[in-house]
Parts: structure tokens; sequence; C-alpha cells
């Protein structure tokens, strides 16, 4: 039995295919973790979405912020509705069942025999993972619950930009989304930078990557994340970084879990969309 946590495939379903032929997976003994995005802006996310569904307990899946722009389209929030390539979710005769078992995918996995965390983004310096996976939790409770619509009408925004206990309501699950499904840079003082998107060397004076923060409570935790297609495959500080950049022509990566070093396997990408192009 082999475990893989597999980088952002946003629509590229040809790529996941191929891959999952190079480490010979087989979903009757082996076990997968996605590391969110599987959909937008590539070209089969339909294919991708009902692919991975139909693995059942084959695959774990933490959820991106392109998988919640899906669920926010399909909830009536029409931001960001010009950059996206969902309509063939949207109009599918499936879309209700797919789209349910989406909104119920975790924001954050962790398996303590593997002595992992699976999530999409990354973590502000002031959590622990105990904290870290109950706000998750409560993410996943807004989520699955009967009011989703509304926290999806409310969702998008980079405030607040600071974690706080004393968060409640939409500003906390916001502060928690963004942490989740968005973060790369921190302020000094760890305020989220929400708008830096480059490599590691391209950030304002004084930001620095989430998982280099001086006093980061998770610092001793072992993490595992994608999002940050200009990080490209990457281990250091307690953490690997799987999205190696498929839909901007680099990557898809699989990296085995159950493997001491942890090694990845990698496929080319043809690309779908120019590198700079939001």
């Amino acid at each position: 039995m082999s475990t893989y946590a597999v980088g952002d495939i946003q629509g590229c379903y040809a790529e996941l295919r191929r891959l999952l032929e190079r480490i010979a997976f087989d979903p009757a003994t082996d076990r997968l973790w996605f590391v969110g995005d599987l959909v937008n802006r590539g070209p089969e996310s339909l294919a991708v979405l009902r692919f991975v569904r139909d693995l059942g307990d084959a695959a774990i899946i933490v959820l991106g912020n392109h998988d919640l722009h899906l669920l926010a389209l399909a909830a009536g929030n029409p931001k960001h509705a010009k950059k996206s390539t969902l309509e063939a979710v949207l109009r599918a005769p499936d879309r209700d069942e797919l789209l349910h078992w989406l909104r119920h995918r975790p924001l954050l996995h962790h398996d303590a025999g593997l002595a992992l965390t699976l999530i999409h983004a990354g973590l502000p310096p002031e959590w622990d993972l105990t904290e870290a996976r109950a706000c998750a939790a409560e993410l996943e409770a807004a989520l699955q619950g009967d009011e989703h619509p509304a926290f999806l009408s409310e969702m998008y925004g980079n405030k607040p930009g600071r974690w706080s206990p004393d968060l409640s309501g939409m500003e906390r699950l916001r502060f928690i989304t963004n942490s989740l499904t968005r973060l790369r840079f921190c302020e000094p003082d760890g305020t989220l930078a929400l708008k830096e998107k480059g490599e590691i060397g391209s950030q304002a004076p004084g930001r620095l990557p989430w998982f280099r923060m001086p006093g980061r409570r998770t610092r001793r935790d072992r993490i595992v994340f994608g999002h940050w297609s200009t990080l490209g495959y990457w281990q250091g500080d307690n953490v690997w970084a799987v999205d190696s950049g498929c839909l901007w022509g680099g990557s898809l990566t699989a990296l085995r879990l159950d493997e001491d070093p942890m090694r990845p396997v990698q496929v080319d990408c043809a690309g779908y969309l120019t590198p700079g192009q939001e």
C-alpha cells in the first residue's frame, strides 16, 4: 500500500491520469491525498471532479480556493466568474451531486500514523496544530450547513488580515478561509500578505513565507501543501510544497508519503495558461 500527495490539478485531467500511470496507482490498495484546487482554468474540471469523487475512500481531498470559487459560483456569487472555466460543471446533469460531495470535503487532514498534516495553502503563525484543526472544523461546519449560501456570498475579501481568537462571525470565517486556501506570505507582525503571489525573494521587504515566520507554532509539525505554483516543488522548514505549476506548463507532482525520505514523482505538463496570466 502506497500513499501519495498530489499537487494542484486545476482541471488538468489528462496529466492526472498520466501521473497515476507513472506511479502505478491501484485504488484497491493505494491512497491519494489531494491538496485542493481540483478545478478551474484547466480544460477538464468536470472529468477531474467525477474521477476523484469516484475514487471513494482511496482519496482524501482538502479544499482549495478554486474549489471554493466553484461552490460560490454555484451558490450565486458571480465574483471572478469571467476568469473561470467552470461552465461544464455548472451545466452537468450530476452537478448537484458533485457540488454536494465537494462541499463536504475537509479543509485540513491530519494523519497521526504518518505524522503529516495536509492543507491547501498555509497556516498563520499564531495557530498551533490543535487550533488549526479546530478552525478548519469551524469552516467545514459553515460549508456543510444549511446556511452555506450566506457564507459563500460573503466569502471574498482580504480583511481581517490579522488573527485574534476574539474574531467572530463572518470575519472569523473569512480569516480562516484566507489562511487555509490563499496564504503564501505574512507581514512581520503575522498579518496575511495576500497580494503576494511570487517566488521567494520577490516579496516586499520584511515579508516572509508563512512557514518561515519566527515563532510559528506549527514549526515542529510536518505539513504538505499546494497553492504556490511559483514556489514549485519545495521541501524545507518541515513543510513540503507540491504545486509544481501543471496548469502553467510546469509539472504535476505526486509525493510518496509513506517512505523516508519522501520522494516526488512528476510528469511534464504542456500548460494551458501563460505564467503571469490571472
